[in-house]
């Protein structure tokens, strides 16, 4: 379990140093597709190779990388569009109310239960997440919405699909390579929205080196992490002790970058978020 947890904190940490980055680049720049792409120039031979030596092959396992390559390509799609019709304070929240949909669907498919505190917490927490999207200001809801749900679906698919598949990947580089082969099928999903809608395979601009650098050690990384998590953990408790992230990204903007417009409720939102996963932390088992 601290093991696991140890993990957690690792990703939350790397994922809202790239997230908090990203804030500072050219939106036409797309800096995810830049990440995506030094995340595979720098450790994909290495990760890949080390996930056809090392995985334990079934028909299992294929299908999860089939299944969690097109989740995770949808996801991003989907998570651009919504950010097309709403800022990131809007529909990121939302697409991070995953964990409700990942209970389900464990309960559903795997009898996996939670007990009564564990889907108290998680219920607060998304509450909490709700209550962050609420507070966030312009953009057109009515249209983003339906796309940061349909982003919070992909999460909970994918997530049970590596929840699936770290059965089969015995060390943290195999699992690197499993996800490197959904960031391959991301990163050409990428492409080909980026060549439909601009007439370009690469975005017009490149972030500065650093930027783009920290994406490519960060993005696959804190994934990657994650699905160590789920060795040990539900499915629906790694992603949902993540959301952390969330509240430390809110907490920097308000005291590092001085955005405290609609600071109560983004408090308020925090606290409520804070409040969740202690509950499933403590009590949920």
């Amino acid at each position: 379990m601290q093991a696991a947890l140890l993990a957690i904190g690792g990703s939350v940490l790397m994922h809202v140093t790239w997230n908090l980055l990203a804030r500072h680049v050219d939106r036409r720049c797309n800096y995810l597709w830049w990440g995506l792409l030094a995340h595979l120039v720098i450790f994909g031979p290495w990760a890949l190779w080390s996930l056809a030596r090392d995985a334990h092959w079934t028909p299992v396992l294929g299908i999860t990388l089939v299944v969690t390559a097109l989740a995770n390509t949808l996801y991003f799609l989907a998570l651009r569009r919504a950010y097309h019709f709403a800022p990131v304070a809007l529909v990121y929240p939302v697409a991070r109310s995953s964990p409700l949909l990942i209970a389900l669907w464990s309960l559903w498919l795997f009898d996996e239960r939670l007990g009564i505190w564990g889907w108290l917490g998680m219920s607060v927490s998304i509450a909490g997440l709700w209550l962050m999207g609420r507070s966030a200001r312009g953009g057109d809801t009515a249209h983003a919405l339906p796309w940061a749900l349909l982003a919070a679906l992909c999460t909970s698919i994918y997530s049970l699909s590596d929840k699936t598949a770290v059965a089969y990947l015995p060390g943290f580089a195999s699992q690197m390579g499993f996800v490197s082969v959904g960031y391959l099928t991301s990163f050409i999903g990428l492409s080909l929205h980026q060549r439909s809608r601009h007439g370009s395979w690469r975005p017009p601009c490149r972030p500065a080196n650093g930027y783009w650098l920290v994406g490519g050690l960060f993005v696959g990384t804190a994934y990657a992490l994650v699905i160590n998590a789920m060795q040990t953990l539900p499915a629906t408790y790694a992603v949902a002790y993540t959301n952390a992230g969330i509240v430390l990204a809110a907490l920097l903007s308000m005291t590092l970058f001085g955005e405290r417009q609609a600071w109560r409720p983004r408090l308020l939102a925090m606290t409520t978020i804070c409040c969740g996963l202690l509950v499933m932390g403590l009590f949920g088992g």
